[in-house]
């Protein structure tokens, strides 16, 4: 005789066996389904985060003189490719003729200078920066100019950096910047060295502040 119950119990089996197989399937299909969307949505951020990436250099020796204007009414001429540099009894004057090369604006937030050449693959602590006291943007793709100065003849800053400039000594000057939207922060590296009457600027190295280093 044919044993209906046990027919049952085996296609009820066999039926809840289906549906665990499709169940299992269905749940590796939603998860490669997500882990393919969060590699999606992580090209498209960083891609968004590289359009939005400035990256600072030198300018070209060719490019465009510019002029530099101080709070005191102090005017520097800054020929491209190069820094800038005058002394007086109260102030440093300091300018560097800078370009982006990234694909985003940039922004200058800070900078560090050094009365020497810096050849330690390290940069200044965040906390040594000063900030600037006026906003510089750099578009992508052209130039623009960083400025500072020292204005306190007492301190030490003042009269180390007086001294090498009027010296001739070489110079690095450390530039804290990032993106239009407050991120993606890079520390550049510059020196300045005396040559004849001017000082040519040239970058030597970039820190990432907000992301791992490219090296």
């Amino acid at each position: 005789m044919t044993d209906w119950t046990t027919i049952a119990e085996l296609a009820t089996a066999g039926g809840t066996l289906v549906l665990a197989v499709a169940t299992f399937a269905s749940v590796r299909s939603a998860n490669r389904s997500a882990r393919t969307a969060d590699r999606a949505a992580r090209i498209a951020e960083e891609s968004l985060l590289a359009g939005l990436r400035p990256l600072i250099v030198n300018s070209r020796l060719q490019d465009p003189q510019q002029k530099v204007t101080y709070v005191e009414g102090k005017l520097l001429a800054l020929p491209g490719g190069r820094a800038a540099f005058e002394l007086s009894d109260d102030v440093v004057y300091m300018a560097l003729s800078i370009r982006n090369v990234g694909s985003g604006l940039g922004v200058l937030h800070g900078w560090y200078v050094c009365p020497e050449v810096q050849r330690e693959r390290a940069h200044p602590p965040l906390e040594d920066f000063t900030s600037q006291t006026r906003d510089i943007f750099v578009a992508p793709g052209d130039i623009s100019f960083w400025q500072a100065a020292f204005r306190d003849p007492a301190a030490e800053s003042f009269r180390l950096a007086s001294a090498a400039i009027a010296a001739g000594n070489p110079v690095t000057v450390f530039l804290l910047y990032g993106d239009f939207e407050g991120g993606q922060r890079v520390i550049s590296q510059f020196n300045a060295r005396q040559a004849g009457d001017s000082w040519l600027a040239e970058v030597v190295r970039h820190f990432n502040v907000d992301r791992p280093e490219p090296r």
